[in-house]
């Protein structure tokens, strides 16, 4: 299994929690707050460099007034159209190597 810790999938995760609290309007010292946890932790979830198991998830939504399978749907949803956007390109960059090309700073060029 892939580690997450670091991929796009997480990216995308991390800027739907983000994102939740935004629009909440709240600071990560109030989500920290109504968690019973420090600030920097909520930080250190949301820069990725901690993980939140589901329960944990599940209690986060919580106080953002989040529902955890409306969230989740998203989340698979978002996911799968990133899985297809990667495919794409890898489709793509193949296509490019067997006719000998590649890519400059955004320029296509021949080998």
């Amino acid at each position: 299994m892939l580690k997450s810790l670091y991929s796009r999938h997480r990216h995308v995760f991390l800027e739907m929690l983000r994102t939740r609290r935004a629009a909440r309007r709240l600071r990560q010292r109030d989500v920290a707050h109504l968690l019973g946890r420090g600030q920097a932790t909520v930080s250190r979830i949301e820069a990725g460099t901690r993980r939140l198991d589901v329960i944990e998830l599940r209690a986060w939504l919580g106080v953002l007034g989040v529902d955890f399978l409306d969230f989740m749907s998203e989340l698979e949803r978002r996911l799968l159209e990133h899985a297809a956007i990667d495919a794409r390109l890898s489709s793509l960059q193949r296509t490019a190597e067997r006719h000998g090309e590649f890519t400059v700073r955004g320029r296509t060029r021949q080998q």
